[in-house]
């Protein structure tokens, strides 16, 4: 198991994501915004570890179906996140019958320091299926399912709503705004 407390999440970071604050679209965001970066060790990590109930009717698994309708739906909730179901990663969603009810992206991230990285990103619920535990047993599930192939690190990479997370155990590493790291943790 790998140490979280040790771990140098910056060189982490930075070899995920070169450039990141460089980017116009980060630069961008308010002054007075912070945002999260988030990780959870995955060995030994279970579906099972937290209970959370979802309506009945719920299932859980990969999207096979055609890219155009589920980005519709996934404008719905975020305007630019439609631009990253491209075909590249797998797409994890809970279904109520045919219909998706919540979707996150499953990012391969890639090996570093000998550690196998991936995470949900791009997660989001319909808004009518919204506070009922739906979107969370989807990540709960998609992370699971990570560490069933083996990954090392779930990482959660630019978030605003840390304490959902870490309700499935994910912890903030790092924290920073448009112009760089504001901590490590």
């Amino acid at each position: 198991m790998m140490d979280m407390k040790t771990m140098d999440w910056k060189a982490l970071f930075d070899a995920l994501y070169p450039g990141f604050f460089a980017e116009p679209s980060i630069r961008a965001l308010p002054a007075d915004g912070s945002w999260e970066e988030m990780a959870l060790s995955l060995p030994g990590f279970s579906e099972n570890n937290v209970e959370i109930p979802v309506p009945d009717g719920i299932a859980f698994g990969l999207y096979r179906g055609e890219l155009q309708p589920l980005r519709a739906e996934i404008r719905r909730v975020d305007e630019g996140w439609p631009a990253y179901y491209d075909g590249r990663h797998r797409v994890y969603c809970a279904f109520d019958g045919e219909r998706v009810a919540s979707f996150c992206l499953l990012e391969d991230m890639g090996t570093c320091g000998g550690l196998r990285v991936a995470g949900p990103g791009c997660v989001g619920t319909l808004p009518e299926y919204r506070r009922r535990g739906i979107g969370l047993r989807m990540v709960q599930n998609a992370t699971a399912m990570l560490a069933a192939e083996g990954y090392d690190i779930g990482y959660i990479h630019y978030t605003g709503v840390g304490p959902w997370y870490a309700r499935l155990g994910y912890r903030t590493v790092l924290r920073w705004n448009r112009d760089g790291f504001v901590e490590q943790i």
